[in-house]
């Protein structure tokens, strides 16, 4: 049965013709088949996709404690972005700005005659409650539309006020997706962020986290084991993240990259500016974590750090031997489905591979080709007109700040051992017979259910109700629907605990979808197919 085709003949010419590059059933062909991404969503196609700014604010500002973010837009857009993703942090000097939603509540007379005024206000107002060392102003679409200058705005603020302000013009309707935003975020705090300040690691082996939002304590859990192990962890990118760590982060000597969509560029403009190199972790699931560490380990080439990595390891795993044991045994032989944003969809696999569970359908929000292919596909990559919409940063080698630690010959061999500046893509560690979709719909998902029956379904928010109204038990797992942590190795019985619960909760059983017993609206698709 080809499970792709029977979803794609429902289609009408026109949108059969799209989205059939965007669908792969993995065969040891279609492996090496390129899979369309990061283009626009056919027009009048329920998508689960966000936005330009929701990437930018939502997703990499949003989670630094110690930095005000406000929203210049109307109060919508704000508060779509605020306090839904569960992004966990530790105040320091009584600064924790994440508990608040901060926007200029545009009106329809700001809109009709400008809002530069009221943003101006704003910051008035916000400093001198909050007193912030440092001030992010992200611009929403109608602030586009009209023309505020809000980088003129911010400039006028660092002067008057003696602060680090600086502005984002992350309007939603920018790229095709939130990846536009990830890419505006990066460039601006490589601009004006980070290098600032160069205050010494306290060891050389000193690592940056990147793409680690601390969703339900994710963060914490990576840096205790990190800390156990011996590692400086300078600063996260942005989960639990600070102003001043950031400004420091050139310093750290290797970079770890957990998401790698939302975060390469900074990576890569750190490699080129500073010579911090980057490699390509996975702190979701017990294989993945005891990899991601030894590669680590691999890149110092100290052999007592080798040997403690081994230690922490071994006690690690120990402290959750039986839980994972018990676990395994009521998950093994289940299957599921994945529709996430990040690296998710491939590092959750991995984790669900652990206990037993095997993955019959995975795809992104919005992913980039080399996501789904790996980086070696990246210079076949056609540039469209929504990607010359993102301002692509070119940085130049730091003379005085530059520090490889390795020796070119150095990095040449290791290259070959670990994935140092590389990512093969979620792809090839995908089994025969799996669907890959990009940007999946509402109703390819519900064609996708009824013909490959996943035990579960990993989502987001705003997918997992209607999952769930169709009998499937659905976890979002932008938030971990107010569990977690669910990284490193307790993560992992956390989650193989909360997934176990879900699937032997009989509520399931006795959901019976309206559509199932009797006919509810009827319609055509394009095309005239009824």
């Amino acid at each position: 049965m080809n499970v792709r085709n029977i979803v794609l003949d429902k289609y009408s010419a026109k949108v059969y013709k799209n989205r059939k590059e965007h669908i792969m059933e993995l065969t040891e062909e279609t492996k090496d088949q390129p899979i369309a991404a990061n283009s626009r969503t056919v027009p009048g196609i329920i998508t689960n996709r966000g936005c330009c700014y929701a990437g930018c604010k939502g997703v990499v500002l949003g989670p630094l404690k110690d930095v005000l973010v406000l929203t210049h837009g109307p109060i919508g857009c704000g508060y779509y972005s605020w306090g839904t993703r569960r992004n966990k942090a530790k105040t320091e000097d009584g600064r924790n700005f994440i508990e608040y939603c901060f926007s200029t509540d545009l009106q329809e007379p700001d809109i009709v005659f400008g809002g530069e005024k009221k943003l101006r206000q704003a910051i008035k107002e916000a400093v001198e409650i909050f007193q912030p060392k440092c001030l992010m102003i992200c611009s929403t679409c109608p602030v586009g539309l009209i023309g505020d200058d809000i980088h003129a705005v911010a400039a006028e603020t660092e002067k008057l006020y003696g602060i680090t302000c600086m502005a984002f013009s992350c309007e939603g309707y920018k790229g095709v997706s939130q990846s536009g935003g990830h890419h505006i975020a990066n460039n601006t705090l490589m601009k004006k962020i980070i290098g600032t300040n160069d205050t010494p690691p306290k060891n050389k082996y000193s690592v940056n986290l990147l793409g680690e939002y601390n969703i339900g304590g994710d963060g914490w859990e990576v840096e205790r084991i990190m800390k156990r192990i011996g590692y400086d962890v300078i600063s996260v990118f942005t989960g639990d993240g600070s102003f001043e760590a950031i400004q420091n982060s050139h310093m750290a000597n290797l970079n770890l990259v957990q998401c790698h969509r939302s975060i390469n560029y900074i990576a890569e403009m750190m490699k080129t500016k500073y010579g911090v190199d980057w490699i390509k972790v996975n702190f979701i699931g017990i294989k993945s974590t005891i990899q991601s560490l030894r590669d680590m380990a691999a890149y110092f080439g100290d052999k007592e750090l080798a040997e403690r990595t081994e230690e922490v390891i071994d006690d690690e795993l120990a402290n959750i031997a039986d839980e994972k044991e018990y676990y395994y045994s009521k998950l093994k032989g289940k299957t599921a489905a994945l529709y996430v944003g990040g690296s998710r969809s491939h590092h959750y696999q991995l984790l669900l591979a652990d206990f037993g569970v095997s993955t019959v359908l995975a795809g992104y929000e919005f992913a980039h080709r080399d996501d789904y292919e790996g980086r070696e596909v990246i210079p076949t990559i056609r540039e469209d007109a929504d990607s010359k919409n993102i301002e692509h940063l070119n940085v130049a080698k730091d003379e005085k700040k530059y520090h490889a630690y390795l020796t070119d010959e150095q990095y040449e061999l290791l290259k070959t051992k670990i994935p140092l500046e590389d990512y093969t893509g979620m792809i090839r560690h995908m089994e025969n017979g799996s669907i890959v979709v990009d940007d999946l719909n509402q109703f390819e998902t519900d064609e996708f259910l009824k013909l490959l029956k996943p035990d579960i379904f990993f989502s987001g928010i705003k997918d997992k109700y209607s999952l769930q109204k169709s009998g499937v038990l659905a976890r979002q797992l932008h938030s971990y629907d107010y569990s977690g942590p669910y990284a490193g190795f307790r993560g992992s019985v956390n989650f193989a605990r909360d997934i176990t619960m879900g699937l032997y909760t009989p509520a399931w059983g006795f959901v019976t979808p309206p559509w199932k017993n009797r006919s509810t609206l009827r319609a055509s698709l394009a095309g005239g197919e009824k």
